[in-house]
């Protein structure tokens, strides 16, 4: 909900570090591999129990997860490629806290396990909302390189989840309830958006079915926006 605000700022805000980026030489692939390693060295410093210091890591791999897209169309590197590589690395960075967290607090491990399982959903849902929306050129809502369908937990709400939980252990029971909750409600909501979008009759493609289906002749399929 809260990364559309976030992605419209930072190009405001992250021309000194865009530049750096560039006087290293570095790609914007760089920067996103570079916030994937700082977050897994996050995830480590929470399971040894450094949890202060794995907030302060957190945060400064999302800066440069929030500022690899930025680079990329600022120095007209955008690629697919780069979309992709960007999407799989921020579900490795999720991830790896929350193995952290499973690992300094396993008595929650039920808890941990079950988040890992709703963001598979999670990233399933958006995912497959997303190029359902580009296949019936839904206008997009964002300009990420690969198209994800909207809802309530986004990688914003993912990284507060994770500094209430590294601020305030004492109420990890009940802050890893709610999110869980967040979780189950984004997976629903976003399954009830699809049926409404998708499965209208109004929002069927508007070209017939041909009469050569079931023929020899087969139609070549759509290719996805990413």
């Amino acid at each position: 909900m809260i990364d559309n605000t976030f992605r419209a700022m930072m190009p405001r805000v992250s021309g000194p570090l865009l530049r750096i980026y560039g006087r290293l030489g570095w790609t914007p692939n760089h920067v996103t591999l570079l916030g994937c390693a700082i977050a897994i060295l996050a995830s480590v410093a929470v399971a040894l129990g450094f949890w202060w210091a794995a907030c302060a890591l957190w945060w400064l791999s999302r800066v440069a997860d929030g500022t690899d897209g930025v680079y990329a169309r600022e120095s007209g590197q955008e690629s697919d490629f780069g979309a992709y590589f960007d999407i799989v690395l921020d579900m490795a960075a999720y991830g790896a806290m929350v193995l952290g967290f499973a690992i300094a607090v396993p008595e929650l491990y039920g808890r941990w396990l079950a988040m890992l399982f709703l963001y598979v959903l999670c990233i399933s849902t958006a995912l497959a909302l997303g190029m359902q929306e580009a296949k019936r050129s839904i206008p997009p809502r964002d300009n990420r390189g690969l198209r994800l369908g909207a809802g309530l937990a986004e990688g914003g709400e993912t990284g507060i989840a994770y500094t209430i939980f590294l601020l305030f252990p004492t109420y990890l029971a009940l802050s890893t309830a709610v999110w869980i909750g967040i979780l189950i409600i984004t997976v629903v909501a976003r399954t009830f958006l699809a049926y409404h979008t998708l499965g209208s009759p109004d929002a069927a493609p508007s070209d017939p079915i041909p009469a050569s289906v079931g023929s020899t002749t087969t139609r070549e399929p759509d290719s996805p926006k990413v």
